[in-house]
Formats: structure tokens, C-alpha cells, sequence
């Protein structure tokens, strides 16, 4: 047997992973220890947690998060009315395989883009695509591919998300396009895939935002009554990492 010609063969069918664990075996003489089928589960094995890692790294840097964020970095002693069971559940992705929504709701600096960002990581790590936008930068970048013609095709991108975060919601009010537009994305997306909502506003005050009321009623029966809430309190999680030095999570 060569095995020169093994590995050669294992990189021409991109088994990289599967190479890497047969090269390192060869050279710390490994191999003489396993039985056959130890042998082929371990380079199997192998080649499994190599794609696994390639994928999430692709599916992370896809998402475009705000933050470098995990559910794990998230400091549940700060008072801030943050359920820690509510969030190792969602950390299942239950609520992704039912196509459920999140709403994040709280004033300013409280972590709630942070939180988001966490819960679009663990999809990722999931294996689901993922998605972060921020609404201010959203809308007008979807008016732009109105004016180049690749408006379809940027809405079938944001469609085929398995979970879509749209942060900052309701800063300012939504004009007509801008209106139409989360109405066509929420609609799209209603009962197919999920969708992260953070905002500083309550839900009640969402039809004062969106400026009309149809639409206004449209696009909350579309996210509002298949959704978690959290509705997140208490002082800046700025202000408090600021006179605590210790403190490196949110």
C-alpha cells in the first residue's frame, strides 16, 4: 500500500479532514494500534468535526454579527430581568425547528443586541443560516437594490435565512417603502423561518413606529403572536462594566 498516494487521493476528494487524521496516525505510528475498524471510524470521525468546523465558520462569517457573541458570555447576575432557563432552552434551537420568532425588548445598553447576536451564534453552531441586520442600514440598502434591479434576488437571500436578526427596530419611523418592505420580509418568512426582533420600544408602541395601521397590523400578527418574549430591564450594562474592571461579558 502507498500511502503517499492514499493522502494524495483523500485531498483530490477534499476528505481533508480525513488526510489530516491518516498523515498524523502514519508519523506518531498510530495506526498499528487500531483494528480496522477503529481505524476507519477515528479518520471518519475526523473528517466529520473538520466539515462541521468548516461549515460553522462559513455559516458565522455569512451572519455578520454586530458582536463576537456566545450564550456563554452572557453574565445572568446582573439585574436585568433575563430568564438563564429561557435562554439554555432556546440554546436547544427548538424554536428554530418550529419556526418561532424572538422579540427582544429593553432601553438602551441593557445587552440586548449582544443577547441576540449569542442566540444567532448558536444557531450557527446548529447549523442554521443565519443573518444579522441592522433596520437603520436594512431599509435603505434594500431602496438602493430597488434603484439596481437586485432587489429580488437580495430578498430571496434574506428569505432563505433560517433565522433572520433584525436589531434596532423602531429608532425612527418607517416610511411608506420602508413600511412595505419589513411587511413583504415578515410575510415571506411568516411560519417558514425565524426571526430575531430587537427593539428599545415596547410592542405596544410598534404601531405609533410603523406609522400605519394596517401594515402596522399586518406585520405584528406575522411576528408578535408566534413569538418569545424578552423583555429585558434595569441600568446600562455599560455603566456597570465601566467601574468594574472584572467584568468582561454582557
Amino acid at each position: 500500500m502507498n500511502n503517499t498516494a492514499t493522502l494524495e487521493k483523500m485531498h483530490q476528494l477534499k476528505l481533508y479532514g480525513m488526510a489530516g487524521a491518516f498523515k498524523t496516525a502514519l508519523e506518531a505510528g498510530w495506526h498499528n494500534r487500531f483494528t480496522i475498524d477503529e481505524l476507519v471510524a477515528h479518520l471518519i470521525d475526523a473528517e466529520w468535526d473538520d466539515r462541521y468546523n468548516r461549515k460553522m465558520k462559513r455559516l458565522l462569517k455569512s451572519a455578520r454579527f454586530r458582536y463576537q457573541a456566545t450564550l456563554e458570555q452572557i453574565d445572568f447576575t446582573l439585574p436585568r430581568n433575563l430568564d438563564k432557563n429561557a435562554l439554555l432552552r432556546f440554546s436547544e434551537g427548538n424554536w428554530i425547528q418550529q419556526k418561532k420568532n424572538i422579540i427582544i425588548t429593553g432601553p438602551t445598553g441593557v445587552g440586548k443586541s449582544f443577547i441576540a447576536t449569542a442566540l444567532g451564534h448558536q444557531a450557527c453552531v446548529l447549523g442554521y443560516k443565519t443573518r444579522y441586520y441592522n433596520c437603520t442600514k436594512l431599509f435603505p440598502m434594500l431602496t438602493l437594490y430597488k434603484a439596481d434591479g437586485s432587489y429580488y434576488k437580495q430578498m430571496q437571500q434574506i428569505q432563505k435565512q433560517a433565522v433572520l436578526i433584525l436589531d434596532d427596530f423602531g429608532l425612527q419611523k418607517l416610511e411608506t417603502q420602508s413600511r412595505l418592505m419589513l411587511l413583504e420580509i415578515l410575510e415571506d418568512r411568516h411560519g417558514v423561518q425565524s426571526t430575531v426582533i430587537v427593539s428599545q420600544l415596547p410592542v405596544t408602541s410598534w404601531h405609533e413606529i410603523i406609522d400605519d395601521k394596517t401594515i402596522a397590523d399586518a406585520i405584528c400578527d406575522r411576528v408578535i403572536h408566534t413569538a418569545y418574549r424578552l423583555e429585558i430591564k434595569g441600568e446600562s450594562v455599560r455603566k456597570i462594566y465601566q467601574f468594574d474592571g472584572s467584568k468582561t461579558a454582557t
